[in-house]
């Protein structure tokens, strides 16, 4: 299943109520989904950063669902904000991990989590991961048509939700552009969060 595959019905549920922040691999392929004053295209990035970026935001506009499109690798570098946005129990952050198994946008080497890395041993399981962190919505789709069906049931369980999205690794990843300079559209994101 392509990453694609799965963010076509995200984007197609999404609503003006959602604060989306994809990084890295998912930012690339956002983007060409087309804009919506709510995104906030976290490229270039620091690994492992958005997840607390969307907790920071999810504390600060609880009536907003805010939905943060991670990498596995990405999650790697942070798996501390499994524990940290448990523990603040916010209802309206929504984690994805797209799990492919790579470092897509680097080059595409395999993550200590990935199968049969270090030994034949199976990969690390990301929604387990969550779940004993105390995440109260965990789901697990190994297809996207699977991921389709169950979106909306997903999309109003209650927070935080993980969500791990299983994903074939795309050869030809590069990393993200930046759709412009990140001062001038972090200045723009807030003055679409706060009007006026």
């Amino acid at each position: 299943m392509t990453l694609r595959s799965y963010l076509e019905p995200l984007h197609a549920a999404r609503g003006d109520h959602q604060i989306v922040i994809p990084t890295m691999g998912a930012a690339r392929e956002w983007m060409r989904l087309g804009e919506h004053p709510l995104d906030f295209i976290y490229a270039p990035s620091a690994m492992g950063q958005a997840p607390t970026l969307g907790l920071g935001l999810a504390l600060a506009q609880p009536l907003k669902q805010v939905i943060v499109l991670n990498g596995d690798g990405c999650l790697l570098m942070n798996l501390g904000c499994l524990v940290t946005i448990s523990a603040c129990a916010v209802p309206n952050l929504l984690l994805v991990t797209v799990d492919n198994g790579v470092y897509e946008v680097t080059g595409g080497q395999a993550t200590s989590a990935s199968a049969g890395r270090l030994g034949q041993r199976p990969g690390v399981d990301f929604a387990t991961l969550a779940q004993g962190a105390g995440w109260p919505s965990v789901f697990r789709f190994e297809s996207a048509s699977e991921w389709a069906r169950e979106r909306h049931v997903v999309l109003q369980a209650p927070g935080p939700t993980c969500v791990v999205w299983k994903v074939t690794p795309d050869p030809a990843g590069t990393v993200p552009k930046s759709p412009a300079p990140a001062v001038a559209r972090a200045q723009e994101f807030r003055r679409r969060l706060i009007p006026g």
